[in-house]
């Protein structure tokens, strides 16, 4: 098990980079952790492609330390994770919440990114109300009691009607996450508007859409696809919020010719 103790909290990483070749730094869901990229990642592994993912503050075995109240503490927790291992650039491959960290990130360090890859995500996610209310909800219940609706719109409903393996380890990751964290982001989320670091970017960008994700449609991806100079947008079709562990083959297939397109 690998650890980076990053300011005031230890975070859980795993790192397998690859010197002389592309590298992907991934960041993950609200309410998920590293493991949602373990096929991509294994995939990218036999293209010589390596990578550096680590569970969010609050999130999976990570350490909350003081709790984030911004998107740029979580860019700033990304920056650091990059100096410790001697990454000097990379692509950034961010879902949900990791895509806004992503963008906050090319805004704080924008010598740190190489490509840009921004999946299931916006400038702007939610409205104030909603995540007051889900915040509510979470401090009232627990993040368990928000676990199904979370699922019901991360999985087509096909899929989620199946079940699976899949829809069991994203309920069990959204049910293990510790409320200070899960509020903590949810804050972050709530406070946040991205737009400027949006249109503040000149790194090569993909914007990728699942095409049933009921958190953050593909209209959603498409607006912040406008907002980024050059930006390429594509859609999985079938996928919902997390395409790289619904349709890792589709997402891992995205990734590689994104980075060879872009210039490896």
């Amino acid at each position: 098990m690998q650890f980076a103790t990053i300011g005031d909290a230890t975070l859980h990483v795993e790192a397998s980079l690859r010197k002389g070749r592309p590298n992907v730094v991934f960041i993950h869901a609200l309410g998920a952790d590293l493991r949602i990229f373990d096929d991509v990642v294994e995939a990218l592994a036999r293209a010589e492609i390596g990578a550096l993912r680590f569970d969010l503050r609050g999130h999976g075995l990570s350490d909350l330390g003081a709790p984030p109240r911004r998107i740029d503490d979580h860019a700033r927790d990304v920056e650091a994770l990059m100096e410790n291992f001697g990454l000097e650039r990379a692509t950034i491959c961010g879902v949900s919440v990791g895509g806004a960290i992503a963008l906050a990130l090319s805004e704080r360090a924008p010598a740190r990114v190489e490509r840009l890859m921004l999946c299931c995500t916006g400038a702007k996610i939610g409205t104030e109300q909603s995540w007051n209310q889900r915040i509510a909800e979470v401090e009232s219940d627990g993040v368990a009691s928000i676990a199904e609706a979370v699922l019901r719109r991360w999985f087509p409903p096909d899929l989620y009607a199946a079940g699976g393996g899949a829809v069991a380890l994203a309920r069990n990751m959204i049910s293990r996450t510790p409320v200070a964290g899960y509020i903590a982001t949810c804050v972050a989320l709530r406070d946040s508007d991205l737009s400027d670091a949006a249109r503040a970017v000149r790194a090569p960008a993909l914007c990728v859409a699942g095409e049933m994700d009921g958190s953050t449609p593909p209209e959603l991806v498409k607006a912040l696809d406008a907002l980024l100079p050059g930006s390429r947008y594509r859609e999985i079709a079938g996928a919902g919020h997390l395409p790289c562990l619904q349709k890792p083959a589709e997402f891992t297939t995205l990734t590689l010719d994104f980075i060879e397109s872009a210039g490896a």
